[in-house]
């Protein structure tokens, strides 16, 4: 399979309003895809919007406001792109969103809120456009999974199981889909400067002193910019590559993981604790 061609095609990009969504929506506008933005934040969407319609005259965009996290709203997003859009060369399934704290801190409903965005969506999306994109050879597929679908942290378990989801997800599309001339490429971000913090839930049995702990340690990982992340995703699309780790937060992971499978958590979570106070 050749490179993938951006220029003429067209992007259906989730989670566009912002982070990696919004990046990725400027880099392939720029290298001459037509665009389809999707996000449930109407005015940000339209903001990105505004700007690459400005900046390429020339260019098809177009958007679609819709909650990720509504079965129904999905479902009639991908009717949608599939009458509207047949002409659709790249699909980026990237919209996420986070849940903080244990399985016993955190609702059943909470819970479902993450796999519905996280990993229903993505799967709802691919299976009714999989036909446009097998109609269109040298199409493909980018699934955004994340450091946390390379390894599962406590506190993380709502968050780890949507994104491993996505991750066995994406390899076994891989191979259904070798002999059509459609590219896969899942994705594990680690710490990229994106909203998702903004957007995150926290359980109701998380205490206030566990969520502010939880939030400084995150925003410590949080580091990379979301153009550069973007720039990574793009290259890796061109060059149909089937994996790609993101930052050192998400390769290291990967090195552990592979070396102590069954005994990196003990590790991480010993780096991970905040110093102790100095005895008196």
């Amino acid at each position: 399979m050749g490179p993938y061609q951006f220029a003429g095609g067209t992007a259906v990009v989730t989670g566009a309003a912002s982070g990696i969504g919004e990046a990725l929506a400027v880099q392939l506008a720029a290298r001459g895809s037509h665009v389809v933005l999707v996000d449930r934040d109407k005015d940000r969407l339209g903001d990105v919007a505004d700007r690459i319609r400005a900046a390429h005259p020339g260019l098809t965009l177009a958007t679609h406001v819709a909650e990720l996290s509504d079965d129904e709203q999905t479902a009639a997003l991908a009717a949608t792109l599939v009458a509207e859009h047949p002409e659709t060369t790249l699909l980026v399934n990237n919209a996420g969103v986070a849940l903080g704290g244990r399985l016993d801190q955190v609702s059943l409903e909470d819970f479902d809120w993450v796999m519905a965005v996280n990993f229903r969506a993505v799967v709802r999306l691919t299976h009714a456009l999989l036909p446009v994109l097998k109609a269109h050879p040298g199409s493909h597929l980018v699934n955004v999974s994340s450091v946390f679908g390379i390894f599962a942290p406590a506190g993380q378990a709502a968050y780890s199981a949507s994104k491993f989801a996505v991750r066995g997800f994406s390899e076994a599309v891989r191979h259904e889909l070798a002999d059509n001339g459609v590219g896969v490429t899942v994705v594990h971000p680690g710490g990229i400067r994106t909203r998702i913090a903004e957007s995150a839930r926290t359980g109701a049995g998380v205490s206030a002193e566990e969520y502010e702990q939880g939030r400084e340690q995150f925003a410590k990982l949080l580091t990379m910019p979301p153009e550069t992340a973007a720039a990574m995703i793009v290259t890796a699309i061109e060059k149909r590559r089937p994996r790609l780790l993101i930052g050192w937060s998400a390769k290291v992971p990967d090195v552990l993981v592979r070396l102590m499978p069954g005994s990196y958590w003990k590790l991480i979570a010993r780096r991970a604790a905040p110093p102790k106070p100095p005895a008196s």
